[in-house]
């Protein structure tokens, strides 16, 4: 178990900018026991509360409250009850943030059978469930990590999994991607053979900054520049902006004896940012918080201060798209 050194992390105060702003958090985690301890309700409330007006967020899937019992394939839907439930209670209270989206795990690979799995975890999502994730983040290193999944390479080509990935669309479900950034061609070939489905890029495409691609950064930089602005051209892929201070991108916040300011982390991604939003625009785009992942490495109050001090310069229009719009359209959630 990897420990969240709070106390680390409350080296870096910041008063929030900007906190009247709206924002939807379209990515984070729940865990009642997890890889980084127990990460639950309260505790996103916590973060949520600290200065910027959060008003709803997405799950997305980590692996949480599995099912102990019973067919591999059906036990992912372990974790889809247990945050509808989460959720639910998240609507009672009054100015928290509420969770109104969730992206559940299901394995593509069960080929065209997997309907009625996705129709299962639709039903227990009690209305939320939007769509699913499964890991492809692969590479040929044994000094990346592995993910927790361990994926094949080009998952993505697999035709099981295409069989699978085909039944996302005609149920309305979106797919997240997660893959590393020599993988995002890949992706553009599975988006360019399903059109109709929308796929949201996680964590900017995962530009790697470990291992084989320490110390050159700028030509992974390049590498994942050409190959992202090549993946703009499948129109049903939108990507989330965050998700890149992990110990995989190479920054090494979590090494410091201070964690980075939003200055600091700021001037770190903004090329990556201001690359995306110039290749997708700002309909296409979406700020995340990864949390309580990037909690390893920065606060929360401090990380959306680094995405609105890039934002800065933006229109009106283009920034409510950015914190919340994009995210809310995507996952269908200003219904409610």
């Amino acid at each position: 178990m990897v420990n969240i050194r709070q106390d680390w992390l409350d080296q870096v105060a910041e008063d929030a900018l900007d906190p009247d702003r709206p924002i939807v958090d379209p990515h984070h985690h729940f865990w009642r026991v997890g890889p980084l301890g127990r990460y639950m309700l309260e505790d996103l409330w916590k973060d949520t509360r600290s200065g910027h007006r959060v008003e709803k967020t997405v799950f997305v899937e980590c692996h949480a409250d599995y099912r102990g019992e019973g067919p591999e394939s059906m036990r992912p839907l372990g974790e889809t009850e247990f945050v509808a439930g989460l959720a639910a209670r998240s609507v009672e209270v009054g100015k928290a943030a509420r969770v109104r989206g969730i992206v559940g795990h299901v394995d593509l690979r069960l080929g065209s059978g997997v309907e009625d799995l996705l129709q299962a975890h639709i039903e227990v999502g009690q209305g939320l469930f939007r769509g699913i994730r499964q890991h492809a983040s692969w590479d040929a290193s044994a000094d990346v990590p592995k993910s927790r999944i361990d994926p094949p390479p080009n998952l993505y080509g697999d035709d099981d999994f295409r069989k699978g990935f085909a039944r996302l669309a005609p149920l309305g479900l979106s797919f997240d991607a997660w893959n590393f950034h020599p993988q995002i061609p890949e992706l553009g070939e599975l988006a360019r053979t399903f059109p109709e489905t929308t796929i949201v890029l996680n964590h900017l495409g995962g530009p790697l900054g470990i291992g084989p691609y320490a110390d050159r950064r700028e030509e992974v930089f390049s590498r994942w520049q050409r190959d992202l602005a090549a993946l703009e051209e499948c129109p049903g892929v939108v990507v989330k902006l965050g998700g890149i201070a992990m110990d995989i991108n190479g920054f090494g916040w979590h090494e410091r004896d201070l964690p980075p300011t939003s200055d600091e982390l700021a001037a770190a991604q903004r090329p990556y940012i201001l690359h995306a939003i110039e290749c997708f625009g700002p309909g296409r785009c979406m700020f995340e918080s990864n949390f309580p992942v990037e909690k390893l490495y920065v606060s929360y109050g401090v990380l959306w201060n680094a995405f609105k001090k890039i934002a800065a310069e933006f229109s009106e229009t283009s920034k409510d798209a950015l914190f919340r719009g994009t995210a809310a359209r995507v996952y269908r959630l200003d219904a409610d």
